[in-house]
């Protein structure tokens, strides 16, 4: 990132950058337009380390490029790309652009942070999730705000008509399988009402919407796919406590990974089911620390890791402002042993690895 203590506008440029952890070298591969502070250029590897995908502003539009490490090659695609499929079939996202609409940092900066694109009152038929063939260049309108909204059937608890939008999409490991998170602002109501969960076929067919108590509201956070492929995991009130839980990407088979472990932060699983990751925070009166929470649902235990310093959040008092906070947002590499993450122990934001090998029996 070209800073990290203002707000990014259109026009401005970070870089995208390989590192080599055996040799402890950064490399700059590519420098784009398109960034945030909370979702960086949507860096996505490719089906082997060769293509690194990311986006970039081409004629005033945010739009996929691929990386080729190999040839020193990038290609301009049609399509935005929030997730690439992992057989490389395809690129599908949001428009970037319109992203920041219900929270700042996760799309394309604009000319004016505080007011960026919007769409009009009501569920969208020509907008929606974007698929790009990354063989034939072919954009398509895989799944409209219109065909997701005809799934909620419950009306909203408060008057007027909202806006639909996306936020994140995500492919399953198999490619089989799209995860897709809607939100919807009403006028005079802060944020989006987060979030509802559906899930569909690669071609837009079987829509399911994944069932909570109340499609409106309070209905949990941060869901994600299981490693596994086939369920959905995601951080859900019951009966009044945060737990862990999980469901077969039909919405069917609902349970709850662990009756006593708090539930909370940004949880990633390994494909067994037993060994979780997530972060948490705390706050000791004068600095804020990100924790690394390692839970073992076999022997329904858990435990800290690491306190790390990040941005504190108490600091962060505006919306341009509170944009620059830093979740831990611990993944699991490909061989489910290495975890990586995020904090800021002097204010800079700084990339963690993790080995827990040990930990694993």
């Amino acid at each position: 990132m070209p800073y990290q203590d203002r707000y990014p506008v259109l026009g401005d440029t970070a870089e995208v950058c390989l590192i080599d952890l055996r040799d402890r070298a950064i490399q700059t591969l590519f420098k784009t337009k398109s960034w945030g502070y909370q979702t960086g250029a949507n860096v996505n590897w490719g089906a082997t380390d060769r293509y690194l995908y990311t986006n970039d502003i081409v004629n005033g539009v945010s739009v996929c490029v691929r990386i080729d490490r190999e040839q020193g090659e990038t290609k301009i695609y049609s399509g935005p790309a929030y997730n690439v499929a992992p057989d490389d079939s395809c690129v599908i996202g949001f428009p970037m652009e319109l992203m920041d609409a219900t929270q700042l940092g996760y799309g394309a900066p604009s000319k004016d942070p505080l007011h960026p694109p919007s769409l009009p009152l009501g569920a969208s038929k020509t907008q929606g999730l974007w698929r790009t063939d990354l063989r034939t260049n072919k954009k398509t309108l895989l799944m409209s705000l219109e065909k997701l909204a005809s799934c909620v059937t419950q009306p909203a608890p408060w008057k007027g008509t909202g806006t639909w939008y996306l936020w994140h999409s995500k492919f399953n490991p198999q490619s089989t399988r799209i995860l897709q998170i809607s939100r919807v602002m009403f006028p005079g109501r802060q944020g989006g009402e987060n979030s509802m969960v559906f899930t569909f076929n690669p071609d837009g067919s079987d829509l399911k919407l994944l069932p909570v108590k109340q499609a409106w509201g309070n209905t949990g956070g941060h869901p994600n796919w299981h490693a596994d492929g086939r369920h959905v995991i995601r951080v859900l009130p019951v009966d009044g406590k945060l737990r862990f839980v999980q469901w077969r990407s039909d919405g069917s088979d609902f349970r709850l990974l662990s009756e006593t472990l708090e539930g909370g932060g940004h949880p990633r699983i390994q494909p067994d089911g037993r060994y979780l990751i997530t972060d948490s925070f705390v706050h000791d009166g004068t600095k804020q620390y990100v924790v690394l929470r390692f839970i073992d649902f076999r022997e329904d235990r858990e435990q800290p890791l690491c306190r790390i310093g990040t941005v504190d959040r108490s600091k962060l008092n505006s919306p341009l402002s509170m944009v620059r906070r830093l979740d831990g947002h611990p993944n699991w590499d490909r061989t489910f042993k290495k975890v990586i993450f995020q904090a800021a122990p002097e204010g800079r934001r700084q990339l963690y690895l993790a080995d827990l090998t040990s930990l694993l029996t």
